[in-house]
């Protein structure tokens, strides 16, 4: 049995190095408990990344809670969660005190430099190996290619989940009896939207308006943005544009999940205090939805309509990983030094198997070696 310590200790050091935003997390969580440890199949593991897609939140925290219950039960689930959000939640606290003492943000655009092309590399070999399980047979690539084309026109994200996953149902020909959508707490999901004009900024109201995002958000980061500037900017006007720039910047660029762009903000608005508060409001409904959902996984595979389901749904998750690693990758392979780190990394991944986390690291070194230059 896996001991809370060592759960701690892996999540402890993936927070702190996770680098490159739910779809490197992803693949550097798949790496270290299927790859290395063989705490799960590569099955069992797209079934709870295809779970994580059916819940609002942030995704791969919402997966290394998911690791942390199968591994060791309700403990698990919150050493496995807290422990990969702790580290993002002290580095940026440490960011937006600097912030709040000089007016802008430390220099890494170096280290961003070098790092960004070895989480490709991460990206793409995880995509690889978990597309060879995934994709079954010759439908089911099909279907794939088809949510990828969807999801690089701008389909939203759930309606590629829900087509990818009816799709295959169809083509099955399984009866709707027992169906998995009945076992998902769905009407949870709508509480939330609505919420009342908050005049002051209090505590209370910091933790009320983060609880509401972290309630209903599906998607990517860019739609954490959308929602924090509706509410923040927009309609109470806490932040400033500018602010709330800096704030998705910070979360964009350390380690950890993206969602610590709360703790930047709760700093902003009432120091520590208000750090601590926005933290909690949008990580808690994902550990409520994962307790929640969790014990329904197991169901999923003996029913023939809910595995058609999670097939199809499985390879829609991975299409939406290979869409957000085809933006990274416009993004950041942009000159002969960032190609070169993709494909030194990607070697090394394959050839000797380094840890991706010793790849990160020496990503940033490079960086920040060139940016001297």
């Amino acid at each position: 049995m896996t001991s809370l310590s060592e759960l701690a200790w892996l999540f402890l050091r993936l927070g702190a190095t996770a680098f490159g935003g739910p779809a490197a997390h992803i693949a550097m969580m798949r790496r270290e408990v299927v790859e290395k440890r063989a705490w799960l199949t590569d099955e069992a593991f797209l079934d709870l990344v295809s779970a994580t897609n059916l819940i609002p939140g942030p995704s791969s925290t919402e997966l290394a809670i998911h690791i942390g219950r199968e591994r060791r039960g309700w403990a698990g689930l919150l050493v496995a969660g807290v422990c990969f959000i702790g580290p993002a939640f002290l580095i940026v606290l440490g960011l937006a005190w600097g912030y709040t003492r000089y007016g802008t943000l430390p220099a890494v655009d170096g280290v961003l430099y070098g790092i960004k092309p070895v989480i490709i590399a991460v990206i793409a070999h995880a995509l690889w190996t978990l597309g060879r399980t995934a994709i079954k047979s010759v439908w089911l690539g099909i279907v794939g290619a088809a949510a990828l084309a969807a999801t690089l026109a701008g389909v939203h994200e759930l309606i590629v989940l829900a087509a990818a996953g009816g799709l295959v149902v169809i083509a099955r020909g399984v009866g709707p009896r027992s169906a998995p959508a009945a076992w998902f707490p769905w009407p949870l999901l709508a509480t939330g939207g609505a919420s009342a004009v908050v005049a002051t900024i209090s505590l209370a109201s910091i933790f009320g308006v983060f609880l509401k995002i972290g309630a209903v958000l599906f998607g990517s980061g860019y739609v954490l943005i959308a929602f924090l500037r509706s509410d923040l900017v927009e309609r109470l006007q806490w932040l400033t544009e500018t602010q709330l720039l800096d704030a998705v910047a910070v979360g964009q660029v350390t380690p950890g999940p993206v969602f610590t762009t709360a703790t930047f903000i709760g700093y902003l608005l009432a120091g520590t205090g208000g750090a601590c508060v926005a933290t909690l409001g949008i990580f808690l409904p994902a550990f409520v939805f994962v307790a929640i959902t969790a014990p329904i996984i197991p169901k999923l595979r003996s029913s023939p309509l809910a595995s058609a389901l999670l097939d199809g749904i499985n390879v829609a998750s991975l299409a939406l990983m290979a869409a957000v690693t085809y933006q990274i990758a416009r993004a950041s392979l942009i000159d002969a030094p960032t190609i070169a780190l993709a494909v030194i990394g990607a070697v090394l991944l394959i050839r000797w198997k380094i840890s991706s986390m010793w790849l990160v690291l020496a990503g940033g070194l490079a960086g920040a070696l060139l940016a001297l230059r």
